[in-house]
């Protein structure tokens, strides 16, 4: 596909996607919401001990402010993305509640004169997202530049809808998969080239995620408050 048939394909696709996701009622977000707030707590423990950036939802997007009240009250310290200029990486800086906020891009809050803070953990909305793991957002390429300037890359999990999911984004050079997808159905992990369903974590089981690779000590959530 050619660069520009690229983009006017995935212009075309976040809207199909943005446009079915806003049409849902808030009780179907809500519940999808109480899902995906469980899944990320029976499966990563440890972002209760995390630097976890998280973001502002927006046009339905999971609200991940809910469970990130819960982890900072766990001692978890949560963060939102700045956007410092175009075509540059982002930062992150505190968020609890009663940190000053200003608007930014798509209208969307961002937190003026706290500290920054460089997380180990993303929880990174999917207006789209693919078998392998990669993400459909809004056309900036705010998070894969960021991702890929960063000292140390923090794990990263994709939350979205399963009605989100597509066959393929048509990755390119510069996009970077996410490690974890997780929706209201379950979990999934990314195996080389591809993700794997790992389920429902049952709640009073152990994690399908505490062994070969565990993220518990790496990662943190956020509300509308702080730790």
């Amino acid at each position: 596909m050619r660069p520009s048939d690229l983009l006017s394909w995935r212009k075309v696709e976040r809207q199909r996607l943005i446009a079915a996701r806003v049409a849902l009622d808030h009780e179907t977000l809500e519940r999808f919401r109480i899902r995906i707030d469980a899944h990320l707590e029976r499966a990563f423990p440890g972002l209760a001990t995390a630097k976890l950036a998280l973001c502002w939802p927006i046009k339905g997007e999971y609200d991940a402010r809910h469970l990130a009240k819960t982890l900072r009250e766990r001692g978890a310290l949560t963060a939102l993305p700045v956007v410092v200029a175009p075509k540059q990486p982002l930062i992150f800086r505190e968020w609890h509640p009663g940190t000053e906020l200003a608007t930014g891009p798509l209208d969307i809050p961002y937190p003026v004169n706290s500290p920054e803070v460089m997380p180990n953990a993303v929880l990174l909305p999917m207006n789209g997202w693919d078998q392998a793991g990669y993400r459909l957002g809004y056309g900036g390429g705010f998070f894969d530049r960021t991702l890929a300037n960063l000292p140390k890359k923090p794990a990263v999990i994709g939350v979205t809808y399963e009605l989100a999911k597509m066959d393929t984004i048509h990755p390119q050079s510069w996009d970077i998969p996410v490690d974890w997808v997780v929706t209201e159905r379950g979990v999934y992990r990314r195996d080389g080239d591809k993700l794997a369903f790992l389920g429902e974590p049952a709640a009073g089981e152990p994690s399908t995620l505490a062994s070969p690779v565990c993220y518990a000590n790496e990662i943190a959530p956020g509300y509308f408050g702080e730790r």
